[in-house]
């Protein structure tokens, strides 16, 4: 078996807290208890980094921090983390992007990662001044990273596409190595550009059944492309040293849930355009029963929150075994994140990342460690104000 990838989350979309921050895709956030300020977000870039996680996801959206500006400002404050930015080929020009690209990965020494997002919801489309729908965006999407890869390679570019064109276009700076791109897309057309253009195809956390099911989809859709793909997936994680003490802390969390934000929620994520939002508001059906939709994997998180809604809940042993069911169908990046991120990250890091380890399905990223490990049972760190 080939080694797995974890990647961690950066709380930029309303910030932190240690019950589940909701909103998202449309939906305005609700309240946290840490904002997404510099130093708290540097806090967790530093420690995903020291537990051994290769990157770390900064959304995009109008309900979070701008991810390029953020990732920018807390990229000196860690050493290897790669900043995977997610962003929308919409809100800027294909040569601006790739330029974008180039620059912070040239001078951050190539620690960029690139998610891109065509955006599922119409309304909030429309406040960025995006009045296209949803077909034609993975149409300009298709075009836009047809542009931004031959400028990476350093070709002069000229296109005159339906919705993008370019004339002897040349970028004086190659980024250096070219970014992987990330992309998810569960409709039709959205796998049809992942099969074109991604290195990554990401899918938020269904049942292993069903994320094997959507690989063969993708896998056969860009083997038409004579391509091959690698797959990862989105999920939060609630571990800890028993089962019971993590089901506790799940049923801590669906508590602070009232079924007033459930339904105001719920009603505007009802609103999306987004299949892979459609799939995530099936698991869970608005409600708070039948939430363990698979061993070990519950919905309560997409409740209230949009994207991403499903996390790996159990024992360190448990959710290593969730992780080999995701392997076996062809996952092999992961990218996690909690509530509160920052000790959540501990929790699976120095939990569920030695389990791997020992079953030889992870090693950590930088393997000679400096004194300042902070190891297993040892104090957890202070929560941020």
């Amino acid at each position: 078996m080939s080694a797995l990838t974890f990647h961690w989350f950066l709380p930029t979309n309303g910030g932190d807290g240690r019950h589940v921050v909701g909103g998202g895709h449309g939906v305005e956030a609700q309240a946290s208890g840490r904002p997404a300020s510099v130093p708290y977000l540097g806090q967790i870039a530093r420690s995903a980094e020291q537990l051994g996680f290769e990157a770390a996801l900064t959304p995009t959206g109008a309900w979070c921090q701008d991810a390029w500006v953020t990732t920018a400002m807390i990229s000196s404050l860690s050493e290897r983390l790669k900043f995977l930015v997610a962003f929308r080929p919409d809100s800027v020009s294909p040569f601006l992007a790739a330029q974008m690209a180039g620059t912070f990965q040239n001078l951050s020494g190539g620690r960029l990662l690139l998610n891109v997002v065509t955006g599922g919801e119409d309304h909030e489309q429309r406040m960025y001044g995006d009045f296209l729908d949803k077909d034609a965006r993975y149409a300009r999407c298709d075009e836009f990273l047809t542009i931004v890869r031959a400028l990476w390679t350093g070709e002069t570019t000229n296109l005159d596409g339906v919705h993008l064109s370019t004339e002897d276009a040349r970028l004086a700076q190659i980024p250096d190595p070219l970014p992987k791109i990330y992309f998810g897309g569960s409709s039709p057309a959205g796998i049809a550009v992942a099969a074109k253009h991604a290195d990554v195809y990401l899918t938020w956390g269904e049942p292993p059944a069903a994320v094997e099911e959507k690989i063969a989809r993708v896998r056969a859709a860009a083997a038409e492309q004579g391509r091959e793909l690698t797959f990862g997936i989105r999920l939060h994680t609630i571990a800890r040293p028993t089962s019971q003490e993590a089901w506790a802390e799940a049923d801590r969390l669906l508590e602070h849930i009232s079924e007033e934000d459930i339904a105001r929620i719920q009603a505007g994520l009802k609103r999306t355009a987004s299949e892979g939002q459609r799939r995530m508001l099936e698991l869970n059906q608005g409600s708070k029963d039948g939430l363990e939709i698979h061993p070990n994997l519950w919905a309560g998180i997409g409740l209230v929150r949009g994207g991403a809604g499903t996390a790996m809940v159990g024992s360190y042993a448990e959710i290593a075994d969730l992780v080999e069911a995701y392997q076996a169908v062809g996952i092999s990046e992961f990218v996690l994140s909690g509530y509160p991120h920052l000790e959540e990250a501990y929790w699976f890091g120095e939990g569920v990342l030695p389990e791997l380890a020992r079953r030889g399905l992870w090693s950590h990223p930088a393997p000679v460690q400096s004194s300042t490990s902070v190891p297993f049972g040892a104090a957890r760190p202070a929560a941020a104000s």
